[in-house]
């Protein structure tokens, strides 16, 4: 029997949210049913808003979320009643070419649950990314949900279930960040911190910050950026290169996703070097790049889709080191809302107010 619980709802292009009274099913075959208990707000929660994403409104909002399993469908044995989870948007198929070639971070056939969440006159909604945490219990698959150490706090631990992991990820996972390497991170929001976050942790010796916001270059700090670099007073392809013996950093990743600074980054690696995509591209951006330059200076060009993570090898993994004291993903946190406050936290969250707004429910 569907349960009745709040939601926040996008009904159309680029109209504020509303708080809605929406209807979550009991899980069926392979689902899982799970009270939330914080969920960030994210740039994508904002793109869906917008239409950027696709036109398939109504959608629930809300998907960077953590909270406790409440019920499970028929064949699920991964997950129970009661354990507490980060819920991911990437449910692994186990089947297709990615999974058996034993990349399971590549799976091509993700899945999300059967079905549908609804308003309460029947209207299917999206739900963001498959979840659609913005609301009081969401219905998501099974695969969704990877157990993690109930001693992180929901409005820390649920960030890695996107943007923080899209960034700790395109370091460690996509870049190879490792130690006594030189990383320069442009773009200094949730995920860039987060790559920051990801190139110390590696063991990085020198990691640049650069950004258009000075308060931005200040937070980086508190994530481990030994150097600043505000590309409106500098040129930041020839500071980087200043603070690099003249060579270039090992991995420079690209958390803004604009042509322009994709060049930074292709020119302020060193020979052989690589550059990481991991900010998201308007889909009518085009590039355009000296093809003797991409062969002469070698190295690798790379894109980082969700950090290139694999859920439940990584999030209990960085939960276990947050709660040593190695991962400062509590620093990410810049408030607390409620669900009333989704709105609001996206202007803040437009202008650069804020690293993350998060709902606790």
């Amino acid at each position: 029997m569907a349960e009745q619980v709040r939601g926040v709802v996008s009904r159309e292009k680029g109209a504020p949210v509303t708080l809605e009274t929406i209807l979550v099913p009991d899980p069926g075959p392979g689902e899982a049913k799970v009270k939330v208990q914080a969920c960030g707000v994210c740039h994508t929660d904002l793109h869906y808003r917008e239409g950027a994403i696709n036109d398939s409104f109504p959608f629930l909002l809300g998907h960077e979320a953590a909270g406790v399993v409440e019920s499970v469908g028929e064949g699920v044995t991964d997950v129970a009643p009661g354990d507490y989870v980060i819920l991911n948007w990437r449910a692994v198929c186990g089947e297709c070419r990615a999974c058996r070639r034993g990349r399971p971070w590549y799976c091509f056939s993700t899945h999300n649950a059967t079905q549908p969440m609804t308003l309460e006159d029947g209207t299917p909604l999206s739900p963001a990314l498959g979840i659609g945490a913005f609301a009081d219990k969401t219905l998501v698959a099974a695969g969704q949900c990877t157990k993690v150490d109930p001693k992180a706090p929901p409005q820390v631990a649920g960030l890695l279930g996107c943007g923080v992991m899209a960034g700790l990820g395109a370091a460690i996972n996509t870049g190879g960040v490792t130690r006594g390497d030189t990383v320069a991170v442009i773009g200094c929001g949730g995920v860039g911190d987060a790559a920051i976050a990801g190139a110390r942790l590696a063991g990085a010796r020198t990691i640049i910050a650069v950004d258009v916001d000075d308060r931005k270059l200040e937070w980086a700090k508190d994530f481990g950026a030994t150097h600043t670099i505000n590309s409106t007073k500098d040129d930041p392809v020839a500071a980087i290169r200043s603070l690099t013996d003249g060579f270039g950093a090992d991995v420079v990743v690209d958390a803004v996703g604009r042509p322009e600074t994709y060049r930074q980054a292709f020119f302020a690696r060193d020979l052989a070097g690589t550059v990481v995509l991991v900010g998201v591209p308007n889909p009518t951006a085009t590039l355009e790049l000296p093809l003797i330059e991409v062969f002469g200076r070698g190295g690798s060009l790379k894109s980082s889709w969700y950090g290139d993570c694999l859920p439940s090898r990584d999030f209990p993994m960085l939960i276990e080191l947050y709660l040593q004291g190695r991962l400062p993903l509590d620093r990410f946190v810049s408030e607390t809302i409620g669900l009333d406050g989704v709105e609001a936290a996206f202007d803040k969250m437009h202008h650069g107010d804020v690293l993350r707004s998060v709902v606790v429910l």
